[in-house]
């Protein structure tokens, strides 16, 4: 089932006006699994935006009810947006999951909700699980990484991409009224300010930063130790994102996290990303 061409143009708008890591990581993939990870970002993009738009909280929390009975009725067989018609293909040539679209809307919800302001550890995982998990396991069935594979991937590589995320978007989080910092992470640092702009001059920043830094260390092991078991051509992609996150946290913890230093941002440019993708399009098994 090929998505009808409003639709592809629509997630193509979505797609390329996004300027995303994510991009240079899926543009190498053949063209029908190509399709289709454009589709799931779209959709990631469009509910990413609603939670992080100016609207009131109930405006934002219906909206994403919306969204919520729109994944329902493309799994019922009858989308009625442009971007679930163009998920209607991937969903069964790839035998992708409707919990996983409706994990990423929940974790939507708790970003709406104002519930990641310095949440229990236990949350912040379950935040992670949802908002970036759940799009690993949607995009590991379409890479065609097997299923037990796959979920351990995309639950170890989503975690510490997010977390890079939240270390690398502090000031902006902060100016959103948000902070994504566990606050077993905060008390171990001795934190004292909680309010999000307020830990932005928190002497005990730079601790704090430090201990999420070790943790998505600890997520990028895990995530090569599971990548050592995946063939390498549904591999590639993982590795792209994996390698340009990595290489992102580095420049994070060189530019270091002195309340002065978090104006200045940290990126990897179009030329490291394109040598990143190249070199593992290069790899053999």
């Amino acid at each position: 089932m090929k998505s009808p061409p409003p639709a592809r143009a629509s997630v193509g708008a979505i797609v390329t006006g996004a300027h995303s890591s994510f991009y240079w990581a899926i543009r190498f993939l053949p063209h029908e699994r190509r399709r289709a990870m454009f589709a799931v970002y779209a959709f990631c993009r469009l509910v990413d935006d609603i939670a992080d738009g100016n609207g009131t909280v109930q405006e934002k929390l219906d909206a994403l009810a919306a969204w919520r009975a729109e994944i329902q009725r493309l799994f019922a067989g009858y989308p009625g947006h442009a971007v679930t018609e163009a998920l209607a293909g991937p969903v069964a040539r790839f035998e992708l999951h409707e919990q996983d679209f409706l994990a990423i809307i929940d974790g939507m919800v708790m970003d709406a909700s104002g519930q990641m302001v310095v949440p229990a550890l236990l949350d912040l995982e379950l935040y992670c699980r949802r908002a970036a998990g759940a799009v690993g396991m949607l995009s590991s069935s379409i890479f065609g990484v097997r299923r037990p594979e796959g979920r351990s991937l995309a639950l170890s590589l989503g975690q510490a991409l997010q977390y890079v995320n939240f270390l690398r978007d502090l000031a902006e989080d902060a100016a959103q009224g948000r902070l994504y910092m566990a606050r077993e992470i905060l008390d171990k640092a001795g934190v004292i300010n909680r309010d999000p702009m307020g830990f932005l001059a928190d002497p005990a920043l730079p601790a704090a930063a430090a201990e999420m830094a070790r943790m998505a260390e600890a997520r990028f092991r895990a995530a090569r130790r599971v990548l050592k078991t995946v063939p390498v051509g549904p591999a590639r992609p993982a590795r792209i994102m994996l390698e340009t996150y990595r290489r992102v946290l580095d420049r994070l913890l060189l530019r270091g996290f002195a309340p002065e230093a978090l104006s200045r941002p940290v990126s990897v440019g179009r030329v490291d990303r394109l040598a990143i993708a190249l070199r593992e399009m290069l790899r053999r098994g």
